[in-house]
């Protein structure tokens, strides 16, 4: 889907033309209070006939009694009129007012904080995947084609800004969304080049022989499994005026059926999604090159599909990683961290200032987290940074342990190093993080982030996010992005 066009105008609010025109209201202890341009008044006195309570995720459509537009909803803000609010409520009401191709927003907001939340909130709310449809698709509602936003703030690099946030996520989701059967390791790899077409970015491609050249052990092994052999993709971002280096390392199994640990056929259902960590680093590589941020971003997209077969890797086979160092496979459907421990130490051997990889890793992700949190862990100073940037752009993350006790449960009697505890039940987030770790440099900072649990959202529509995937820990990542770009 083409992403709507956005617009700021300095027209005054109640001449706006629009289908549906935005307006908002905040909940009180007293009741809503509408939050719109003091033309708008008059309409707060039928809240109660209409229900508006300035809720969450609330949107109530009512004719245009007052101004041009063809009618007016009121999007309910919650108790604050904060950015994160605004965000949620910009995209809330998007999501929920399909079959309006032009809508409008008229907020009063406080600065051009407010307005980057609301400009990028309205267009993640528009986000729909429509390719694999045909006779369903002349009755789906879709989202606006165009959206004004009513404000004397801003300029046309707001816009520039939240159109390359919404384009990040958009990537992300179009891949996940993406079948397996059409997205496999050579798909996406082919698909990475597409995303920086035209774009300063250089994109390298490693395949099976090349792979297997330069000791790609994990991916390989990974990958041996699948008639569609794994892949590597290095995409290096390099303006001449960055002062420091950001490597991202991405999970990129695009479908994941445990190999010869095979999963349960209920648990495989939506592992096609077990490649969004690769497409997060790629989308944020893409996007720091659209927004000209003055920082080197290298993104490693570590790509293979794991699947059983009679060339697939068995439970006590060794693999040797990147680097020399061993390890014993125990469980193959513990294959996340083996790719990953390819690309961290290609990673590593660049120095950069910091590296942060980014997985759907482990299923202990979500009952230690839930549905909408991800997990950092790692160099506490980068992990510091990392939760910064995620409050900053309203993501939700949260900080976990890596203990050193665990290290003794991945001992191996053949190799450097097992990769899962057989029969161990206990922390497994923070265990397959300690795996990770013994592939690190321990002089260049790290952080892993479990994104397992809020990749995915298959509950209910909220804010700007929909059933499927959820782009979680990309704008939380541009901003990190962002933050190294600066002195």
């Amino acid at each position: 889907m083409v992403l709507p066009s956005l617009t700021l105008s300095t027209q005054p609010a109640v001449d706006s033309v629009a289908e549906i025109l935005v307006l908002a209201a905040v909940s009180t202890p007293d009741g809503p209070t509408l939050v719109a341009d003091p033309a708008f008044a008059g309409l707060a006195e039928h809240f109660t006939a209409l229900g508006v309570t300035g809720r969450r995720d609330e949107v109530v459509r009512l004719p245009a009694t007052i101004g041009a537009a063809g009618a007016i909803a009121i999007v309910g803000i919650g108790t604050v009129m904060t950015p994160d609010a605004l965000r949620l409520a910009a995209g809330s009401a998007v999501r929920q007012l399909t079959g309006a191709d032009h809508l409008a927003f008229a907020l009063p907001l406080a600065d051009e904080q407010q307005l980057d939340a609301l400009l990028e909130g309205a267009l993640l709310g528009a986000y729909s995947f429509t390719e694999y449809r045909t006779t369903s698709l002349a009755d789906a509602k879709l989202s606006a084609t165009r959206i004004d936003v009513h404000s004397t703030l801003g300029n046309q690099d707001s816009v520039a800004h939240a159109l390359a946030i919404a384009e990040a996520m958009q990537l992300v989701k179009d891949l996940v969304n993406t079948p397996p059967s059409d997205l496999f390791p050579q798909s996406l790899a082919e698909r990475s080049e597409a995303a920086a077409r035209d774009l300063p970015i250089d994109v390298t491609i490693w395949d099976e022989a090349a792979l297997a050249a330069d000791g790609f052990g994990g991916i390989l092994g990974v990958g041996q499994g699948s008639t569609r052999p794994p892949r590597l993709v290095k995409v290096s971002y390099s303006p001449a005026d960055a002062s420091r280096h950001l490597a991202l390392v991405g999970k990129g199994i695009t479908f994941d059926t445990g190999g010869l640990s095979l999963k349960p056929a209920a648990s495989m259902v939506g592992m096609k999604y077990d490649m969004t960590g690769a497409a997060t680093v790629l989308a944020v590589a893409v996007a720091a090159a659209k927004l000209a941020l003055p920082v080197r971003i290298t993104a490693w997209l570590c790509i293979a599909e794991n699947m059983p077969s009679g060339t697939a890797t068995r439970p006590e086979d060794v693999l040797r990683i990147r680097g020399g160092r061993t390890v014993e496979v125990l469980n193959t459907d513990a294959e996340g961290r083996l790719v990953l421990a390819d690309g961290l130490v290609a990673a590593a051997e660049e120095k950069p200032d910091a590296i942060v990889d980014v997985a759907t890793l482990t299923g202990a992700a979500t009952v230690a987290l839930g549905t909408r949190y991800f997990a950092a862990m790692g160099d506490t100073t980068l992990v510091d940074q990392v939760l910064a940037a995620s409050t900053a752009t309203g993501e939700l993350a949260w900080p976990m342990p890596l203990p050193d006790e665990l290290r003794a449960l991945l001992n191996s009697d053949v190799a450097d190093i097992a990769n899962a505890k057989i029969g161990n039940k206990a922390a497994g987030m923070l265990l397959a993080a300690v795996f990770l770790r013994e592939f690190t440099d321990a002089t260049i900072p790290w952080a892993h982030l479990d994104i397992a649990g809020s990749a995915q959202n298959e509950g209910g529509a909220w804010g700007f996010t929909k059933p499927g995937p959820t782009g979680v820990s990309v704008r939380a990542l541009i901003r990190l992005a962002e933050d190294f770009s600066r002195p």
